[in-house]
């Protein structure tokens, strides 16, 4: 019921974002050339209508009001009056909520039994959810399929409980020894750097190869990332980019089992870290095209939204990050644009309320070489200024296949972004310094609130 509530209440959110309306005032707008509709699905429900708060056009003005003449207008920017109802003055009345929150009534978050710490019973053919684990009315553990009614998936609280392929590995936390150790390594004192000079830290790397390898070459794998992530400098951990788009995997059943593994030993060793993936949701770029959607949808059948959703709802990863490749000439067959792809991909997300299950990034690895101060605007601040992405991760160096390194070089407009600074992190690795890890990090600082620090 409390996941229910979340999602209505953030749906509601998110229709005041995207200028959803009603049908009673949808009649009077049947002209309207700020609709959107033609983006909605021909599944979308009947009630539900679209409209611009901001056209795509005007996107680039609204950026530079904002966040022209060094961010003037934002910082003198005041906050409207709040309207609030007081309670105790003479003639107000307020509706009373049933229940005082005591433990054992409905509103209470805890479910009964649990008050001095126990675990709630089952009664017989009851089927109820102790610590992550779904047990049924004779004791055993069961798991459900992923999206049913029964599955962790339907509750933001709980986290994960899959059949995977592969034995559970245990990890124990790192002790204080190995984490001072490992924060004289190399790699740990980059992450002491990065912090040093302001930047919020999150250890970027792939734990899938290691996975597929076996359970000894996976716990060591682990171990080895947890000993850097278990110090306070460091927010997070992204353990696996492409995931379900590159060759790795071949199933839903082996992503599903991988991350399922790689979040639970990620959990036990370094509990508090938030943990991500990279990934790419092609279907979300098509908007309305059905037949774009049944061809992405075949072309990437480990990329259904839906099977993407299911890690954020079963909180097996707290951050997604989308990536925007396929975005720039991807869906030319269909007679997307790029910026129509781009406006299309998160229109989906916010409708999905993605943001409500997780954190959800942009990766956008199309900054480097001679950009000009119009794509920044459209690929960096667009995406946060219009509630699409809570963050956008740039990318500071890319190598093509054959080797040629293409660099950030906009580092002037990146500059006037102070006002989303917090907001922009960067991809960077450590093993390939355009100078040094000391004056590169000095450098990122200067425009980027966090980093994200590759390491093998």
């Amino acid at each position: 019921m409390r996941f229910n509530l979340r999602r209505t209440l953030a749906v509601g959110a998110m229709l005041a974002v995207v200028g959803v309306v009603t049908p009673a005032v949808a009649a009077y707008s049947q002209d309207d050339d700020r609709s959107c509709n033609d983006l909605m699905g021909d599944d979308a429900p009947a009630f539900i209508v679209c409209r611009w708060l901001a056209k795509p056009d005007e996107a680039y003005d609204i950026v530079k009001f904002w966040a022209g003449n060094d961010a003037a207008n934002l910082k003198g920017a005041t906050p409207s009056d709040g309207k609030f109802i007081d309670c105790s003055a003479p003639g107000t009345f307020c509706p009373e909520l049933e229940g005082d929150g005591a433990v054992g009534d409905e509103n209470t978050p805890l479910p009964e039994g649990t008050e001095d710490g126990g675990t709630p019973e089952c009664e017989a053919g009851q089927e109820c959810s102790v610590g992550g684990y779904e047990e049924g009315g004779d004791g055993t553990e069961s798991a459900a399929e992923p999206g049913s009614p029964a599955d962790p998936a339907a509750s933001s609280k709980t986290k994960t409980t899959t059949q995977s392929a592969a034995p559970a590995v245990q990890v124990a936390a790192p002790t204080a020894q190995e984490v001072a150790a490992a924060a004289q390594s190399p790699v740990g004192q980059v992450v002491t750097a990065a912090r040093t000079t302001g930047l919020r830290v999150w250890i970027d790397t792939e734990l899938a190869d290691d996975w597929k390898a076996g359970a000894a070459n996976f716990a060591a794998a682990v171990k080895r990332i947890a000993v850097l992530a278990a110090r306070p400098e460091v927010a997070g951990i992204r353990f696996s980019s492409q995931l379900g788009y590159n060759t790795t995997f071949k199933t839903d059943d082996e992503v599903l089992a991988f991350v399922t593994a790689a979040s639970t030993a990620l959990r036990q060793a370094v509990p508090g870290k938030r943990l991500g993936v990279h990934t790419v949701v092609p279907e979300l770029a098509c908007g309305a095209n059905d037949a774009c959607k049944t061809e992405m949808r075949k072309r990437y059948p480990l990329l259904a939204p839906e099977r993407i959703e299911s890690h954020l709802i079963a909180g097996r990863v707290d951050q997604l990050s989308l990536d925007s490749g396929l975005l720039y000439g991807g869906y030319d067959t269909w007679k997307i644009n790029a910026e129509e792809a781009q406006r299309n991909q998160w229109i989906q997300v916010r409708a999905r309320a993605w943001d409500v299950l997780g954190q959800v990034a942009a990766e956008e690895t199309g900054l480097v070489g001679q950009v000009t101060a119009e794509q920044v605007a459209a690929r960096v601040s667009k995406p946060v200024l219009d509630g699409s992405a809570q963050q956008v991760n740039v990318w500071t160096r890319v190598q093509d296949a054959k080797g040629t390194v293409t660099r950030l070089t906009a580092w002037d407009e990146l500059k006037k972004l102070t006002p989303i600074q917090r907001r922009v992190a960067a991809v960077y690795d450590p093993a390939t310094p355009e100078v040094n890890t000391a004056s590169d990090l000095k450098k990122l600082s200067e425009v980027f609130g966090q980093v994200y620090l590759t390491t093998v």
